[in-house]
């Protein structure tokens, strides 16, 4: 709360409530409602690194598809990562049933984040942006799963880890030819799908974006939609593929499941096991479901 009331005052905000916002699990989120009755959100980040890269996609995006305009931004100091005063889209997360007609719009907005094309994979930076180097996807995809494997090493039985390091091996090499760079989301999941109506008014939360190739970026969905929501793939496919063509998914999404499940094993480590203890356990279960075969 000491980090929120410094955020206030650096945007002389006359505020009459405050609200924590659920579901985020690195920066802090509140919504406030204002003397005058107008609403907004204040979000910090959980790093320099996040603040800079959600300020950058933001600007990216804002023509293309709807996401919060930044009303205020600021950088922080040597205490504090810093800050973003953010417009209430006046939806809310589809985190209940997703209808048909719903994921056939999901569809189309993530195809539309998918269609801003960048020269080169990489990451936005406070210098506006850092390429891979080198330009190489699978090169990209080896060195985060082994930026993990010793944080998931810590969790997990050997027996259990050495199979997972296999299957990485194993499977990797029947991935398709990456497409090229484009910004992606990476957290592409219903908290971060805000709706009014059974239509998306919005999509949040680009802490973790990037220039990358689009086949990181299905597994949530396929995990949070398409598997607990019937027919919902094909109206998702049908929507998306008004805008751009999408990539085999069936082909891709075995791997990125089990990709995401093993990393996120390590970010639940790296972050401190008994905070996240449920995000540890769900993705322990989507990990052996492939292991244990």
């Amino acid at each position: 709360m000491k980090k929120m009331k410094e955020a206030i005052n650096y945007f002389k905000l006359n505020v009459q409530s405050i609200e924590c916002v659920p579901e985020s699990y690195g920066s802090e989120v509140y919504k406030l409602t204002l003397i005058n009755k107008e609403s907004l959100y204040i979000k910090i980040p959980y790093s320099k690194v996040k603040l800079y890269r959600e300020y950058a996609v933001l600007n990216q995006l804002r023509k293309i598809v709807r996401v919060p305009e930044i009303l205020g931004f600021w950088e922080g100091n040597e205490e504090m990562t810093g800050a973003f005063l953010l417009e209430d889209l006046k939806g809310v997360p589809c985190n209940k049933k997703i209808s048909v007609e719903l994921a056939y719009d999901i569809g189309i907005h993530h195809a539309k984040i998918h269609s801003v094309s960048m020269e080169s994979y990489g990451n936005f930076t406070e210098d506006g942006f850092e390429a891979l180097k080198p330009h190489d996807w699978p090169a990209f995809v080896r060195d985060k799963f082994f930026d993990f494997a010793p944080s998931v090493k810590e969790v997990l039985s050997a027996d259990l880890y050495e199979k997972s390091i296999r299957h990485f091996e194993e499977h990797i090499k029947a991935l398709p030819a990456p497409e090229p760079p484009a910004i992606i989301h990476m957290d592409f999941r219903p908290g971060n799908i805000l709706v009014n109506n059974n239509y998306v008014v919005g999509i949040i939360d680009f802490e973790s974006s990037r220039s990358a190739a689009t086949e990181m970026d299905f597994t949530k969905i396929n995990r949070d939609i398409f598997k607990k929501y019937p027919n919902t793939k094909e109206a998702y496919i049908e929507g998306y593929e008004t805008i751009r063509p999408i990539i085999d998914l069936d082909r891709i999404l075995p791997f990125y499941a089990f990709y995401d499940a093993f990393n996120s094993i390590g970010w639940s480590y790296n972050r401190g096991l008994e905070k996240h203890k449920g995000f540890f356990e769900e993705n322990l279960v989507i990990l052996k479901s492939f292991i244990e075969k």
